[in-house]
Formats: C-alpha cells, sequence, structure tokens
C-alpha cells in the first residue's frame, strides 16, 4: 500500500499540470493500494470548495463519490467517510448573521470520525461540541 498526498490527489483529479498529472494517474492506477487519509481528503476538498476552483456542495459530493468509485483507493475509514459524506449530503443552510451557511464535509468528517473512535474504544459517544451554528445541525454535535 502507498499514501498519497493532497497535491497528488489534485493533480489526479485536476489533470492541470500535464506532467504530474500523468505520474499522479501512474500512482492511483498502479500496482499498489493507494490510500487517501482524512487529513488528505478533507484538505483536497477544501482546496475544490475554494477561491480558486468554487466547487458547490453537489460537485464535491461527486468528487468523493468517484473516489469510492476507484478500486485502487482506500479510505482510512471508509464507512466514517460514507457516512460523513450522507450527512454532509442532508445538511440543510440556516441562517447565520445575514448569510445562510451549511456544515462542510470536514464538520461531518470530525463528527462521525469522533462516533466511530468512541465506539472502538467502547465509551459513549457523547457529542462533538463545536460554535459553529451550521455544524450543529450534524446530528451528534452539541454547543459547548
Amino acid at each position: 500500500m502507498i499514501a498519497i498526498d493532497t497535491n497528488v490527489l489534485l493533480r489526479y483529479l485536476l489533470s492541470d499540470d500535464e506532467e504530474q498529472s500523468v505520474k499522479a494517474d501512474g500512482l492511483i492506477n498502479g500496482s499498489a493500494p493507494v490510500l487517501i487519509t482524512d487529513v488528505v481528503l478533507t484538505e483536497t476538498l477544501w482546496t475544490l470548495k475554494g477561491k480558486k476552483y468554487k466547487l458547490d456542495k453537489a460537485a464535491i459530493v461527486d468528487v468523493v463519490n468517484s473516489l469510492f468509485e476507484e478500486p485502487n483507493i482506500y479510505f482510512e475509514d471508509g464507512q466514517t467517510v460514507w457516512q460523513a459524506l450522507s450527512d454532509y449530503r442532508q445538511a440543510q443552510p440556516i441562517k447565520v448573521g445575514r448569510k445562510k451557511k451549511a456544515a462542510d464535509f470536514p464538520d461531518a468528517l470530525i463528527v462521525n470520525k469522533a462516533r466511530f473512535i468512541s465506539e472502538e474504544k467502547e465509551e459513549p459517544f457523547e457529542g462533538v461540541y463545536t460554535f459553529d451554528l451550521a455544524a450543529q445541525e450534524i446530528p451528534g454535535t452539541e454547543r459547548p
């Protein structure tokens, strides 16, 4: 198994640098299974949603779904990522000040990863405490 960094995953997804994209494709479609850690996935999605690429929620969901379809790609914990994707997909925008804001995928991943770890440690999950009002819409979050 190999693991890839955010910049390799971005080159693979975006094909925006001919030389690096070919190398990224070779790694992801090579003979070794490829691990995408939670940090790499989160950084990738923040980049794609950010000022330069401006992907919307539907496009972000499509990106994650496409990664699940890759036969050589593995996540740190695929079930947790899948549940986070489901929570993110269902998150509805709420009014925060003058703007409407919805929870981001990383918010959903934080909650689901915490739930997973608590189950693994056989500890009751009491919630993820956050000041982020939009994130508080995700089941499993609590206000401090």
